[in-house]
């Protein structure tokens, strides 16, 4: 099946994915409408539609889901499982598999049974918090940053930029580390590793000085880690050998490698800052010093949201507020551009990458894998909609690697990276494909119509029908029009053809 949706986001009515849902307690056939309608939203249709009995489950149905539902104005529930039933699911090509061993990964040379782990993060800090993350189907949990000097967090510490139907694209915190002791960390390891076993742990340390980051390395080696992730990133740790300071240095990022590598000999990761031009440095210098892999990215310095009246950035702590690190959907862009930056240089070859920032579907996972990550770390999209979101991340991949015929994950890790170049002069230029229209779709709404006239070339104009009319003399073919057309009713698999020089 293709990948196109045949349902939208925009079609889900903001539904808001409840937890106990009153819909799923209220449908009197069983078919769990809010798992249906996150899965829709996490770009799972596809298994969502093949996870229903046959025929419509809701036909004939009075949907008193919907007058269960939370919202004022209630979500279409009905109508969207409807459109599962008779219309994405004839056109499923196959069964999606319910052996998971294609997911079967590694971390570092760490056995994974899948490729998504917790980043390190509040959504990894304590035992119960694991704990019911690798019940849900989490491969593994990077945990959150142990230290041995005390933390003090301020309140408040989340801001938010959001997108349609109130979902976070843009995320920052101002947050720090753990604010558990060590001992009390390395007892939860302890725990985790006995009752987990198959569970892998990524113990993140920051220390100030060669003793700690050793001594730290070895504490966790000694109590259950699998691999340790040296927290070279963090934006709020605000000191010149802390944090994200380390990480704009390749000489300390070296120098503190090596310290952790002399307290133990389990993998090691180092976690790089985007806050630079280029990570390859900081990445080399970490494999030069005995580093198994590396981590990216870590949150991006930022401002937001500030107040009109008050002049004050989000989150405002008593009057103030911080750069503080910039997360979500929003920045996946830029995480890719550095994990794609680290596959293909030659210097890295056979190094680990461990991809994050901005997951949140398994189309995003995938993305990071074709450009060279081995697992994908989570922090944002758990926070939003939680642990449950590990079901479509996995279902979803799993289809997607029987559909294309590909016996295990591990094949996709950088087969994209040999059409990704660094230089846009490396782009064909004597060609242009013109966008194709789908009449049927379009609604009239002249979108195309305004943002060619005013932000391209002026080549679409509507018709007495108020259906666009392309002139190919003044198209360039850049494809503004795709993008901004609400009911995707413009495509950009138009006919390549040679440019008209006059």
């Amino acid at each position: 099946m293709e990948l196109r949706r045949m349902i939208q986001r925009q079609d889900l009515h903001g539904c808001v994915f409840c937890g106990n849902a009153p819909c799923d307690s209220a449908c009197p056939r069983q078919v769990f409408p809010e798992k249906l309608l996150r899965s829709v939203w996490m770009h799972n249709e596809v298994c969502a539609a093949a996870s229903l009995p046959e025929g419509n489950p809701c036909a004939g149905c009075d949907a008193p889901c919907e007058r269960a539902c939370v919202k004022e104005e209630k979500v279409p529930i009905r109508r969207l499982i409807s459109k599962l039933a008779e219309e994405v699911k004839p056109c499923i090509d196959s069964v999606p598999p319910e052996d998971e061993s294609a997911l079967e990964t590694d971390i570092c040379g760490v056995r994974l049974e899948n490729p998504f782990l917790l980043s390190s993060s509040v959504v990894a800090s304590t035992y119960d918090m694991c704990a019911r993350a690798f019940e849900a189907g989490w491969a593994g949990a990077t945990f959150k940053t142990i230290c041995a000097f005390d933390i003090h967090e301020a309140s408040p510490r989340y801001s938010a930029i959001k997108g349609e139907g109130g979902a976070i694209i843009g995320f920052k915190n101002i947050e720090q580390l753990s604010v558990h002791s060590v001992p009390e960390n390395l007892a939860t390891f302890r725990r985790l590793k006995k009752e987990y076993p198959n569970k892998v742990i990524v113990a993140s340390l920051m220390g100030r000085d060669d003793a700690e980051w050793t001594d730290l390395a070895r504490q966790c080696e000694e109590n259950g880690a699998d691999v340790i992730e040296l927290n070279f990133s963090c934006p709020n740790m605000m000191d010149e050998v802390l944090g994200s300071a380390i990480g704009q240095n390749p000489e300390l990022v070296e120098r503190f490698t090596a310290a952790a590598r002399r307290g133990a000999k389990i993998p090691i990761i180092a976690k790089l800052t985007p806050n630079v031009e280029a990570m390859s440095p900081a990445a080399e210098a970490a494999m030069r010093s005995g580093a198994s892999g590396v981590s990216a990215i870590n949150t991006i310095k930022s401002i937001m949201v500030i107040n009109p009246h008050t002049y004050i950035s989000s989150p405002a702590v008593h009057g103030m507020s911080a750069v503080g690190g910039y997360s979500g959907n929003v920045v996946r862009p830029i995480a890719l551009r550095f994990i794609a930056e680290m596959g293909r240089n030659p210097a890295l070859s056979g190094m680990y990458i461990s991809g994050m920032g901005g997951v949140e579907t398994w189309v995003d996972a995938l993305e990071f894998l074709l450009m060279g990550a081995g697992s994908i770390q989570i922090t944002t999209a758990v926070m939003q909609y939680g642990y449950r979101i590990i079901d479509d991340l996995k279902s979803g991949l799993n289809y997607y690697l029987k559909e294309k015929g590909i016996k295990n994950v591990r094949e996709l890790v950088g087969e994209g990276l040999e059409f990704v170049s660094e230089s846009t002069d490396a782009l064909e230029r004597d060609t242009i494909v013109y966008p194709k229209f789908d009449r049927s779709a379009c609604i009239g709404c002249g979108r195309c119509e305004i943002s060619c006239a005013d932000g391209g070339h002026q080549a679409i104009r509507l018709n007495e029908n108020r259906r666009p009319v392309l002139d190919p003399k003044r198209c360039v073919g850049c494809h503004l029009c795709v993008l901004v057309c609400p009911m995707e009713a413009i495509l950009s698999s138009g006919k390549r053809v040679a440019k008209v020089i006059e």
